[in-house]
């Protein structure tokens, strides 16, 4: 479940980037202003937002990748980036469904539940390939807690 999850925040990351970059070209180009602030301006902020979202989705993907890798869950700085993504798609699909449409929302949920779904799914002490259902334990024997 973590490497799709991966797999899906890289082409992510990779949209956001190529996204936000052909926005900035076209503000650029048809020198657009919104409340006169200078065209060129609009356009290094467009493609910055989108190199920066870009490698915050890509640091995301890699913290998924690294518990698929080490069939561990995420510490430290993994766990917030992932923590962070699970929030930031909740959000982007609440926005979205008024802003672009049903699809829209439907992909951020996916999202948002591929992540939440990775954090939770590895959130075990063996992980999750060991754990066991409590009713396969062994009965302990009498006068043993």
């Amino acid at each position: 479940m973590a490497v799709v999850t991966a797999l899906v925040l890289f082409v992510e990351a990779a949209a956001i980037a190529c996204f936000n970059w052909f926005l900035g070209i076209v503000v650029e180009r048809q020198s657009m202003s919104l409340g006169g602030l200078d065209p060129h301006a609009m356009s290094v902020a467009s493609k910055a937002g989108g190199v920066v979202f870009g490698l915050y989705f890509l640091l995301c993907g890699v913290a998924a990748l690294a518990v698929a890798l080490r069939n561990r869950p995420a510490h430290g700085l993994g766990r917030i980036l992932l923590l962070s993504a699970a929030v930031v798609h909740a959000l982007l699909g609440a926005f979205a469904v008024g802003l672009v449409g049903w699809g829209a929302f439907a992909f951020m949920m996916v999202v948002f539940g591929l992540v939440v779904l990775t954090l939770m799914t590895y959130d075990r002490p063996d992980g999750p390939a060991d754990a066991a259902p409590q009713g396969d334990r062994a009965p302990l024997a009498p006068g043993t807690t």
